[in-house]
């Protein structure tokens, strides 16, 4: 599973943050290691340094084997609160989407009947 970062240039210590994005998105992901091939990981402040709440935005792409990518948001008052936020969706998201796949495969078919 590749982890790729893109950041806007108005995130200070930008290198520390992508560091622990990636840590943070790589544990959340390891059970669903196998089916996912890169996530990406997109960090804004939407209003740049005006101070807004719920400015800061984290995106996250999750690419799985044979299936269009599964993309999640989250805003909130700082980029932990909007990483930790964004993971728990795409973690929701994927075991769903994983979870449906699973039960059509084992499901009997009516045509075989």
């Amino acid at each position: 599973m590749q982890i790729q970062i893109n950041t806007d240039h108005h995130i200070e210590g930008h290198e520390t943050l992508s560091a622990w994005a990636s840590g943070e998105v790589k544990t959340a992901m390891a059970r669903h290691s196998d089916h996912i091939t890169r996530v990406e990981i997109h960090l804004t402040d939407d209003n740049a340094n005006k101070g807004r709440p719920s400015d800061k935005r984290c995106v996250l792409e999750a690419r799985i084997e044979g299936r269009p990518p599964l993309v999640v948001t989250e805003h909130a008052e700082n980029f932990h609160q909007s990483v930790t936020g964004a993971i728990d969706k795409l973690h929701r998201l994927i075991e769903s989407t994983l979870g449906r796949a699973a039960r059509s495969d084992t499901a009997p078919r009516a045509d075989l009947a």
